[in-house]
């Protein structure tokens, strides 16, 4: 397992990763697999989606934000709900195919890491097999 740091500038960001992770997957010299990249946070996330065109990720941050507001009638006595509530919808974890010592992405398609109670230092794990 190889581990990258991610640093964010705002409470809510994606933050793209793709290139970071080919490298790891590169290094790791296998040919045929998979890669994992794992978030161990409750309040980011990780996922696939369009990276040609950097509105995709304004807009799923503006339907996140609409789909579960910051303020809302939440228990939770930290003040990040919100947070919590984002990361369990993008989700934890993406695993994709290694195919000749590479990622196998779609033609548009970029891993992101997901900030949704930031800014913060965090960390995301690859895993190469």
């Amino acid at each position: 397992m190889t581990e990258i740091d991610v640093k964010t500038a705002s409470r809510i960001a994606m933050v793209e990763i793709t290139e970071r992770v080919a490298a790891v997957v590169a290094a790791s010299g296998v040919r045929e697999g998979i890669v994992v990249v794992h978030v161990p946070h409750t309040t980011a996330g990780v996922t696939l989606n369009e990276n040609a065109d950097p509105d995709v990720a304004a807009d799923l941050i503006a339907a996140l934000d609409r789909m579960v507001p910051r303020r809302g009638p939440y228990r939770h006595a930290e003040g990040n709900s919100d947070a919590h509530i984002k990361s369990a919808l993008i989700g934890h974890s993406v695993t994709l195919p290694v195919v000749e010592g590479r990622m196998a992405l779609g033609a548009w398609q970029g891993l992101f890491f997901c900030e949704f109670d930031g800014p913060r230092s965090r960390r995301v794990r690859i895993t190469v097999q």
